[in-house]
């Protein structure tokens, strides 16, 4: 299955834009291939105003997000592959996401399950015990 991470980030882009509010993200400017001004990184970190005012020639697609933007009154052309993306969220009042790190997909290899690992087809998963609780999931 795909990553969900480009679909959410795109959505929250829209989402953000649509009430009236400054769109950032937040990137790990370490990450393989990330082009952004390495100056205004700070412990490998860069945030980014993506705002329809602030870049031009926005581009989001699977794979990464591009754009020009000024730093410092200086042009930049910034490429920022989707596992980057540590965040995006809302300037005026932080409404946002944040996910978890993602390695980059180089050097990753499959997990392989046996078919001994599987339960049969037709069995049911087995029911929990005890109290019923809520795990809050970030």
């Amino acid at each position: 299955m795909n990553s969900s991470r480009p679909y959410l980030v795109r959505a929250l882009y829209e989402w953000i834009v649509d009430n009236d509010c400054t769109p950032h993200m937040l990137v790990n400017s370490e990450f393989p291939a990330v082009q952004v001004p390495q100056g205004f990184a700070s412990d490998g970190q860069i945030v980014l105003n993506v705002s329809p005012s602030a870049v031009r020639q926005l581009h989001m697609d699977n794979e990464a997000v591009s754009f020009e933007g000024r730093f410092g009154g200086v042009p930049h052309t910034l490429y920022v592959p989707i596992g980057a993306i540590l965040g995006i969220y809302a300037r005026e009042n932080g409404q946002g996401m944040v996910f978890d790190l993602e390695s980059s997909l180089e050097g990753d290899e499959a997990i392989e399950v046996e078919d001994d690992d599987l339960p049969p087809p037709d069995s049911e998963p087995p029911r929990p015990t005890g109290r019923p609780s809520l795990k809050v999931v970030k």
